[in-house]
């Protein structure tokens, strides 16, 4: 008997202007577009703000596209329970393992090529923007978003899931990391930024944080923009924009700097 997929296992449609249970779609694969596959007891929450400006007009053009998987649907008994106490006490609940298996297994076959497995985690690596563009190289990512206490330690060794984390804090579930994240790399996707320049100029693209920004007017409440912004003398542009860079990035983030330094 063939097993059968669940039914909130479907492509995001490519219409971000209709609410989340809408956008649900049993539409085939676009070939050769960059997936996001995300695992998650709130499936409604997708895409969220991914379904808008920038990142929303490329789901809807098939520059890429977003599978979810409610991890309700794999519940055990009646009431499609996916968790249970800790083992040796304490509060909260966590994912149980057979639950996370069948929605994994239904996941990676859905999956393509490289398309890394991520648990978004306090305790996992930090997220950063090199992360981004590695995944921006792949053929998509699979991401399973905990709740309560976090997921049974088997399910991470026995599938090879990498840890990864927004950042130093504790959050309810890992939705709205996985949407920071999936945002941070889909824009980095060939043909999704109007100007491919945009990404190269950003902060940490190549490792100091970004030079300040100016526009119109030329003077606002008494503050001009810098004369050498206006001056047409491109040299003189990009040497004052990499020495803002490098104060910026020396001042804010001394961390940054010194790995600068070393490279």
């Amino acid at each position: 008997m063939t097993k059968k997929t669940p039914k909130s296992a479907g492509r995001i449609a490519v219409r971000p202007t209709l609410k989340p249970r809408e956008l649900m779609s049993d539409t085939p694969d676009i070939a050769g577009s960059w997936t996001a596959q995300i695992i998650t007891l709130f499936p409604q929450a997708f895409p969220g703000v991914l379904g808008e400006s920038l990142t929303g007009k490329a789901l809807q053009d098939g520059l890429w596209q977003l599978r979810t998987y409610d991890l309700r649907d794999y519940g055990i008994g009646k009431h499609r329970n996916v968790d249970d106490t800790p083992a040796g006490g304490g509060a909260g609940m966590v994912l149980r393992a057979d639950v996370l298996e069948k929605a994994i297994i239904d996941a990676r076959r859905g999956t393509k090529g490289t398309a890394p497995l991520i648990y978004l985690s306090p305790r996992g690596r930090p997220f950063d923007q090199a992360m981004a563009r590695d995944w921006a190289r792949m053929d998509g990512v699979t991401m399973l978003c905990g709740r309560f206490e976090g997921v049974d330690e088997r399910v991470l060794h026995h599938f090879g899931i990498q840890e990864v984390s927004l950042g130093d804090f504790v959050m309810t579930g890992g939705e709205i990391a996985a949407q920071a994240m999936i945002d941070a790399t889909v824009r980095l996707l060939p043909g999704v930024l109007g100007n491919a320049e945009s990404a190269i100029e950003e902060s940490f693209s190549t490792g100091l944080l970004e030079h300040p920004q100016f526009t119109k007017p030329a003077e606002w409440q008494g503050l001009p923009i810098p004369e050498v912004l206006l001056s047409g003398n491109h040299a003189k542009i990009a040497e004052w924009r990499r020495e803002m860079a490098e104060k910026i990035t020396q001042e804010r983030r001394p961390d940054l700097w010194g790995k600068h330094q070393k490279r």
